[in-house]
C-alpha cells in the first residue's frame, strides 16, 4: 500500500464516530452556507441591473464584487482565529446575522455608497461561515472522510450559486430589485433559528482539550505555526490558482461576457452559468471519493484542471471571427465546473499539516488564496475593460497571469509538503500502535 492511500485509510485514535447524527448536525451548519453562497453570488445575475440602477460603469461594478471578496479574504485568518478559540456555533451566529443584514440592506439601497456598504456587510458575515463549517466536519466525522466531506460542503454551496442562477435571477425580473432582495434575505432569519436550536460544536466524549488563548502571544503564535508548514502554504496556493477562474465567471463577468462579447441572450447565457454549476457538483463528487481513496492524486487533479482551464479559455479567446461556437463555451463552462472542486484540495494538503488546535487557522490562511486571487481578476478585468473600450479578449487574458504565478508556487512548495507529510504519517503509526483498545 503506498503511503497516500495508508494516509486516506488511517483512523487516528479518538475521531469522532460520524453516523446519523453527525450528518444531521453537519447538515445545519451546511444550511447556513448555502444560505450565504446563495447572499455571494446573488450579484452575479444582478451585474447589469445593478449598473442600470446605480449607473455606473464597468470598474465601479467591479468594485462591489472587489469589496466583497476584499472583506472576505482579510476576514479569513481573523475568523480562522475566532473558530478555533469560540467554537463554531458562536461564530456561525455573529455570521449569520451580518449576512442576513447585509442582503436585506442591499435590497433598500438608494445610492451606490450604501449599496458598497451593504455588500461589505454580507462579505463579513459570509467570511464566517465555510471555515466554521469545515471545523464541524473535522469535529462529527473520521479524519478519513475530510476530503469527501469538505467536497461535500463545497457542493452543498454550489447548489446555493445554482439557486442565484435559476432563482434569484427570475424573482428578479419578476417583482423586481428591492422584492427579490429583501425576500432572499428571509432564509437568512431561517438557519439562524435552526442553527440557535439544534446546532452543536462537537458530540459528547469528544471535547476538544483545554488550549490557553492569551491575547496577541496566542495569535501570532497560531499563524506562525500554521504558516511554518509546508502544506498549509501548498494548500493555499492551490486554493489561489485553481478557484478564481470559475468565482470570477460566477460572481460577475460571466453574464457580461456571454451577452456582450458572445452575442448571446440573457436566457442562453443564464442556462451556461447553470451548467457552470452543475458540473461543479457532479465534479466535485467524483474529486471527493477520488482524494479520500488516493492521497496522490491530489497533485495531478490540481494541475490538470489549472491546464485544462488554461486551454479553453486561451481557444475561446483567440477563436477567430466575433463569437466563439457555442459547442466551445458549453465545454469551457463544464470545465470551469471543475475549478472548484479543484480548490477545495487546498485543504486537504492543509488538513493533515495541522494538530486539531490550529485548523481553523490554517483553513483560513488556506481559503484567502482564491478569494485574493478572485478580487484582483475582478478588478483587472473591469479596468481592462474600461481602458480598452470593453474589449473582453485583452481583458480576460489576466487570468493567464495569475495561473501562471499560481502553479510556480504549487511546484516550489510540492515537495517540501510531501516529505513533511509522509513524517507525519509515520508519526501517527507509531503512535497508533501505543493507544490501548
Amino acid at each position: 500500500m503506498s503511503a497516500g492511500g495508508a494516509a486516506a485509510r488511517l483512523t487516528l485514535p479518538g475521531d469522532p464516530p460520524g453516523g446519523r447524527r453527525a450528518t444531521a448536525v453537519w447538515g445545519i451548519g451546511v444550511s447556513v452556507y448555502f444560505v450565504a453562497v446563495i447572499f455571494r453570488t446573488s450579484l452575479g445575475v444582478a451585474g447589469l441591473d445593478a449598473a442600470d440602477r446605480f449607473d455606473v460603469n464597468a470598474s465601479a461594478l467591479s468594485t462591489f464584487s472587489i469589496l466583497q471578496l476584499l472583506v472576505y479574504a482579510g476576514m479569513q485568518i481573523p475568523v480562522g482565529l475566532l473558530v478555533d478559540r469560540l467554537g463554531t456555533k458562536r461564530v456561525l451566529t455573529i455570521g449569520v446575522v451580518l449576512f442576513t443584514a447585509g442582503q436585506l440592506g442591499f435590497a433598500f439601497s438608494p445610492t451606490y455608497g450604501t449599496a458598497l456598504a451593504s455588500r461589505a456587510l454580507l462579505g463579513c458575515g459570509d467570511a464566517m461561515t465555510f471555515i466554521s463549517v469545515l471545523r464541524l466536519g473535522t469535529r462529527w466525522f473520521p479524519a478519513r472522510r475530510g476530503p469527501l466531506v469538505a467536497q461535500l460542503a463545497g457542493l452543498v454551496g454550489m447548489a446555493g450559486n445554482l439557486v442565484s442562477t435559476l432563482v434569484l435571477a427570475r424573482l428578479l425580473h419578476g417583482v423586481g430589485w428591492t422584492a427579490a432582495f429583501a425576500g432572499s434575505a428571509l432564509a437568512g432569519v431561517v438557519v439562524l433559528v435552526l442553527m440557535l436550536l439544534f446546532l452543536k460544536d462537537h458530540p459528547e466524549g469528544h471535547e476538544p482539550e483545554p488550549f490557553p488563548h492569551r491575547g496577541a502571544a496566542y495569535v501570532r503564535r497560531q499563524i506562525a505555526a500554521s504558516w511554518r508548514e509546508p502544506g498549509t502554504r501548498l494548500g493555499l496556493w492551490v486554493h489561489f490558482t485553481t478557484q478564481f477562474p470559475a468565482m470570477v465567471f460566477l460572481l460577475l463577468w460571466g453574464l457580461p461576457f456571454l451577452v456582450e462579447a458572445q452575442g448571446l441572450d440573457r436566457g442562453t447565457a443564464g442556462g451556461l452559468l447553470t451548467l457552470v454549476v452543475l458540473s461543479n457538483m457532479a465534479v466535485g463528487l467524483v474529486y471527493g471519493q477520488v482524494v479520500a481513496r488516493h492521497h496522490g492524486a491530489r497533485l495531478p487533479l490540481t494541475l490538470g484542471t489549472v491546464g485544462t482551464t488554461a486551454v479553453l479559455w486561451a481557444t475561446t479567446l483567440a477563436w477567430p471571427g466575433a463569437h466563439a461556437p457555442m459547442w466551445l463555451l458549453v465545454t469551457l463552462c463544464a470545465v470551469l465546473g471543475a475549478c472548484g472542486p479543484a480548490s477545495m484540495i487546498g485543504f486537504d494538503f492543509a488538513r493533515p499539516a495541522n494538530p486539531p488546535e490550529r485548523q481553523g487557522t490554517a483553513s483560513g490562511i488556506t481559503n484567502m488564496g482564491g478569494f485574493v486571487a478572485s478580487m484582483t481578476t475582478l478588478f483587472a478585468i473591469g479596468v481592462l475593460l474600461d481602458a480598452t473600450g470593453d474589449d473582453y479578449r485583452i481583458a480576460f487574458s489576466s487570468v493567464f497571469v495569475l495561473q501562471a504565478f499560481g502553479v510556480s508556487q504549487i511546484l516550489r512548495l510540492r515537495g517540501q509538503a510531501a516529505r513533511r507529510e509522509r513524517e507525519r504519517l509515520v508519526a501517527s503509526r507509531v503512535s497508533s500502535v501505543h493507544v490501548p483498545v
